[in-house]
């Protein structure tokens, strides 16, 4: 098999697992969204802190979202890129998040997305993970609803 069909079939697994994640996302299957990072994943997330080190906290991140939402999460990828190389790769993306809160807030905004892969064991997982909204300099403030 020629190299560039191993990166298509690689590219083409990556998209299949993402997707799995998004479903994932959507019906709050924690164990089917963790199954995308490696253990000592690093995630730039849109909630503090900072940074997030190692499966675990990012783990408990995704269960605190999950119990912040009443039903089930409206997730959807637009614009998917995926390039693969041999052992790395990555992907991005805009991503819309909707759903309603806990506190009945209505969610409705969209966020950028940037996952970085590594090939380990034959899967490819995400060992630096970044989500990130724009922000209004001048005032300091997230700004949330920007659409493409």
């Amino acid at each position: 098999m020629a190299v560039e069909e191993y990166k298509q079939n690689d590219e083409a697994a990556m998209k299949r697992a993402i997707e799995d994640g998004v479903e994932a996302v959507r019906t709050k299957n924690i164990e089917g969204v963790m199954s995308l990072y490696a253990p000592e994943v690093v995630s730039f997330d849109i909630v503090p802190p900072l940074r997030y080190v190692g499966a675990d906290a990012f783990r408990n991140v995704w269960e605190e979202v999950f119990s912040s939402f009443q039903g089930p999460i409206g997730y959807e990828m637009h614009d998917l890129t995926i390039t693969v190389g041999d052992d790395v790769a990555f992907a991005h993306s805009l991503n819309h998040i909707s759903g309603t809160m806990n506190n009945e807030l209505k969610t409705d905004l969209w966020l950028r997305w940037t996952a970085c892969f590594r090939k380990i064991k034959g899967m490819w997982l995400i060992v630096h993970h970044q989500n990130s909204v724009p922000v209004d300099l001048q005032h300091g403030k997230a700004v949330l609803d920007l659409k493409p």
